[in-house]
């Protein structure tokens, strides 16, 4: 029996037959070298770029839960990445506080219009999906927070 873009990891011949189930996944013999083997399951697989985005606000000091909830990723995956990856935090010696917003088209162009928001401070604005993610930095001192 031929099947569609699969070959034998063994030998990579096209020509194999069905050879059972086994863990409610289709067993298949090769006819060149007998050998047994599945077809692997595919998995659900996240978008490269929700990746690197995860990392860039995990690298800004942002906690895996509020990446969870910006990017609507498990924060067990964003923990698995950061570990594949070996990412660290960089150490810095300033208290700073990243806040993280997320806005549409016109809101983005109504804070960058503040000349006050560009004064003195961190912002990184980066596209996600239809809306965009903003950071902007925050320095505390004591109780009181005051922008950069």
């Amino acid at each position: 029996m031929m099947t569609d873009n699969k070959n034998c990891p063994k030998c990579h011949s096209t020509e194999f037959v069905k050879s059972g189930i086994i863990k409610e996944r289709q067993r298949f013999k090769c006819k060149s070298c007998n050998y047994y083997f599945t077809v692997q399951k595919l998995g659900k697989r996240i978008e490269g770029e929700y990746v690197i985005k995860a990392l860039q606000l995990y690298l800004e000091g942002i906690s895996f839960r509020e990446i969870e909830r910006i990017l609507n990723v498990s924060h067990v995956s964003v923990m698995n990445w950061v570990k594949t990856y070996n990412i660290k935090r960089p150490k810095t010696t300033a208290n700073v506080q990243p806040e993280v917003q997320i806005l549409k088209h016109k809101e983005v162009l109504a804070l960058l219009g503040d000349e006050s928001n560009l004064d003195d401070g961190g912002l990184l604005v980066t596209p996600m999906d239809s809306k965009y993610l903003v950071l902007t930095w925050k320095k505390r001192f004591g109780k009181k927070n005051t922008e950069l």
